[in-house]
């Protein structure tokens, strides 16, 4: 009895995850561009320092720090919910490209404020070979521009090799979004 009550707890809980992210797409399409700027707050500004972080991980029990990849260029792309439909797809396209973005010395990293036991088993279940950080408190959404309470914005930002902010993308598709990214790191590597 005990386990068929967690495991309705659990459609449940991914019942409401599922709810949760189809409104919030659904506000996103309908709301136009301007609109979902404002709803995540003051983005950073281009061609400066990146906001610094430091998060706890899925990989190994370790706190990831921006500082932690000087030398490479990072992207950094936050996401509302682990195993919710847009977010799945979004993370698995970055894996399927993840040896491309290795081929130009690029770290991937997923910011969500979900908690890192479930970023490890939604890592698990996908089969994701880069870290999940766990923005709880949203802190670093907002620094990002990203946060509409109670989950960061599907935003992306391009860092290059000395912490400098070069690119960011907001309201993002999922299904194209890792093509862009590769294409704007292209071009961003070319004027290095």
């Amino acid at each position: 009895m005990l386990s068929s009550g967690l495991g309705s707890l659990k459609m449940v809980r991914s019942l409401f995850s599922s709810v949760l992210a189809l409104c919030f797409a659904m506000m996103m399409v309908w709301s136009p561009a301007s609109a979902a700027h404002a709803l995540g707050g003051p983005l950073p500004t281009l061609n400066q320092p990146a906001p610094e972080f430091l998060l706890p991980s899925n990989v190994g029990d370790r706190a990831i720090s921006l500082k932690d990849y000087r030398g490479k260029w990072v992207v950094a792309y936050f996401y509302p919910k682990d195993f919710t439909s847009g977010c799945t797809l979004e993370a698995q396209r970055f894996q399927a490209d993840l040896p491309k973005y290795l081929d130009k010395n690029t770290q991937i990293l997923g910011i969500s404020v979900d908690s890192v036991d479930s970023h490890a088993e939604f890592c698990d279940s996908e089969g994701l070979k880069f870290p999940l950080l766990a923005d709880e408190n949203g802190a670093v959404s907002r620094a990002y521009g990203a946060w509409l309470a109670p989950m960061s914005l599907r935003n992306t930002y391009i860092i290059d090799p000395n912490g400098v902010l070069r690119a960011s993308f907001t309201a993002v598709r999922p299904v194209i979004h890792s093509a862009e990214v590769l294409k704007k790191l292209d071009e961003l590597q070319q004027v290095e």
